[in-house]
């Protein structure tokens, strides 16, 4: 009985009923006869055979045979139990159900039986016919082993990972937790920066402003004057100048004097020694003709008697006295008119500063604002015709930057406002893409509101090269030439890129100074006239020039200006023009319109247009470049006995 366990439960109690005698059942049923090895019973008379009643010992052995062959057949081995799974034979149970045929056929002469055992006679083909795997039970053990073991295992590793998982959640949050400490910390520390930097702008502020009015009694100030029905601003010099007239004055009156005492001294000159004794011999008679003609000694109109003449070393020693004070008055007034030009110097300083403060003070962006919530501005450079330049601090890179705000007048027609929207959209896409160490950087660009926007650039500590040459009107042949070498190089990265670019605005104004010397390292700066020579525009003879007008004309080339049915061809020689245009400045303190002002007057086409003979001989090119002053700044120097010649006058 240990063998059948292996049977499906449901077989296993039909066969213990049948062989036990434990089987109870309904009365009637008819036996159906087994055809041996066919078909011919279904399931559902199987099932009417095994619940058919009891009669004699043979009876129910043959019944018993019958059901038990009954529950065998069928090659699909599907269960005559309808809802039970099929039974999965082995060998060891085919072999175990032929001993039990055997048995039964001993007890057994039925032909029921004979037909059951020889059933049973055919193990192999049993064999094939009903079984469908070669796995034992100790491969069926150790498989379900294994899958427990592979079961546990994924299990472990599920719990692994989700261990993992809980811990790297933990690791999120904290980090999480500590970003946004790290993040308010930072927040505060912008905050903080805000707050340091507005404070540090306010005292430098305040410091400016209090030089300033220091300085507008020391070098001057601005005054309203009224002309008419306006209002004009007028310059009026501080007490430092009108001092320095003053000292002028008192060394021009000594002068004065000098030069009428040496006329004194040159009529008491002694004569020669030939003619030391005629003019006394003969001045005896006349002065006794004179006294006996008019009577009296002390006749109030008689003629002054001729000063008493000075021996020659008298003579010479007054002569070597008035020599050496007009020497030391020369002195005098050349250290007067050095400290005249510093003064001057400082004065546009005062004045530049004086604008700068009135700019700002009239400005809306004064207060410091947050500008694209990332750019702190301080204080303003400079204004132009429609921009303001901020000195401005970046609160995320943390460093200084220029930020070029354009305002837009809003009384300008849409067209116009298109147009200059343009020009400086050209500008920022042209510089955006450069990348020199001689070429301010641009570094970002954003809109305010439809009349406003920014750009941000590169903030340079020095001034620009205008500047310097006003305030020391030339420089040394070896700064130029490093200056325009600098400028070069830059050119020459410029029209190596694709497509090439023209500047063609080209100035000392759009020159950087980082340093604010003429021997450090300088900046190209300022776009948004420059010129894409690519492939559609770009021809042989250039390109044509659309913005005729535009520009500083002191440094166009002469082709810019040509006016006619077609507009006039540039090319990058328009720049050389500027740089020559630049050095010649460096070098010699002035720019050349005097010269190319005076040839074009002298071949103006149209007769009217030009000058005539007087005209052209008080052309300021034919004219001796005096030094220009005056009494409200500017010292009115004596034609005869001036210093040395300024270095802002140089002659052709």
């Amino acid at each position: 009985m240990e063998e059948l366990h292996s049977l499906d439960p449901r077989r296993q109690e039909l066969l213990e009923a049948r062989f036990m005698g434990g089987v109870g059942g309904s009365t009637g049923g008819s036996t159906g006869s087994t055809s041996g090895g066919t078909k011919g019973l279904t399931n559902n008379e199987c099932s009417n055979h095994s619940f058919g009643s009891l009669g004699s010992s043979s009876d129910k052995e043959s019944e018993v045979q019958v059901q038990i062959s009954c529950l065998f057949q069928g090659g699909n081995g599907s269960s005559p139990v309808r809802g039970l799974p099929p039974v999965i034979r082995s060998p060891q149970n085919s072999h175990s159900y032929s001993t039990q045929g055997a048995a039964v056929r001993q007890n057994s002469s039925s032909p029921t039986s004979l037909s059951f055992g020889d059933h049973m006679m055919h193990p192999k083909q049993l064999a094939v016919k009903f079984v469908q795997t070669d796995l034992t039970v100790l491969k069926l053990a150790a498989l379900e082993s294994t899958k427990n073991l592979d079961l546990e295992k994924k299990e472990g590793r599920i719990d692994d990972l989700l261990r993992a998982n809980c811990d790297l959640r933990r690791q999120i949050d904290e980090q999480q937790k500590l970003l946004e400490k790290y993040k308010e910390r930072l927040n505060k520390c912008i905050t903080m920066s805000k707050k340091l930097l507005i404070e540090k702008s306010n005292q430098e502020k305040q410091a400016c402003r209090e030089k300033s009015m220091q300085d507008r009694l020391r070098l001057g100030h601005f005054t309203t004057v009224r002309h008419g029905a306006s209002f004009t601003e007028q310059w009026t010099d501080g007490y430092a100048f009108q001092n320095l007239v003053k000292q002028q004055e008192s060394i021009n009156q000594q002068r004065e004097d000098i030069e009428r005492q040496r006329k004194l001294l040159a009529k008491r000159k002694p004569p020669s020694s030939s003619n030391s004794q005629a003019p006394t011999t003969n001045s005896e008679p006349k002065q006794r003709k004179t006294k006996a003609v008019n009577g009296a000694e002390n006749d109030p109109f008689l003629k002054p008697s001729l000063p008493q003449l000075l021996t020659l070393a008298e003579y010479h020693e007054q002569e070597e006295i008035f020599k050496l004070r007009l020497g030391h008055l020369k002195k005098e007034e050349a250290e007067i008119q050095a400290e005249l030009e510093r003064l001057e110097r400082v004065r546009n300083l005062h004045i530049r500063e004086l604008k700068r403060i009135n700019n700002e003070d009239s400005s809306q962006f004064k207060d410091h604002p947050t500008l694209n919530e990332r750019y702190l501005l301080l204080h303003l450079l400079g204004r132009g015709g429609f921009s303001e330049v901020y000195k401005a601090f970046d609160l995320i890179e943390q460093r200084y930057a220029a930020v070029k705000i354009h305002q837009l007048n809003k009384n300008w027609r849409e067209e116009k406002k298109e147009n200059y929207h343009k020009h400086a959209c050209r500008e920022y896409r042209i510089h955006k893409e450069l990348d020199h160490p001689r070429i301010v950087k641009l570094f970002d660009y954003f809109s305010l509101d439809t009349d406003t926007f920014c750009t941000v650039m590169e903030y340079c500590e020095g001034n620009d090269l205008d500047f310097y040459l006003k305030q020391h009107k030339l420089m040394s042949e070896k700064e130029g030439r490093s200056i325009v070498m600098q400028i070069v190089n830059a050119l020459k990265y410029l029209n190596e890129i694709k497509p090439p670019i023209i500047h063609y605005d080209l100035k000392p104004g759009n020159i950087l100074l980082v340093d604010g010397t003429a021997c450090g390292e300088i900046k190209i700066t300022d776009f948004g006239l420059s010129k894409i020579m690519d492939d559609d525009n770009y021809g042989v003879d250039g390109m044509d020039l659309t913005s005729q007008g535009a520009g500083t004309y002191w440094y166009l080339p002469p082709e810019c200006f040509v006016v006619g049915k077609e507009p006039p061809k540039i090319s990058n020689k328009v720049d050389v023009w500027s740089v020559g245009v630049i050095f010649f400045q460096c070098l010699y303190g002035r720019k050349m319109s005097y010269l190319i002002a005076f040839i074009r007057r002298c071949l103006a086409y149209r007769k009217e247009d030009r000058i005539d003979v007087h005209q052209l001989g008080s052309d300021p090119y034919l004219l001796p470049h005096m030094r220009r002053s005056s009494s409200s700044g500017n010292l009115q120097m004596n034609a005869a006995g001036s210093g040395p010649a300024s270095s802002s006058i140089i002659s052709y």
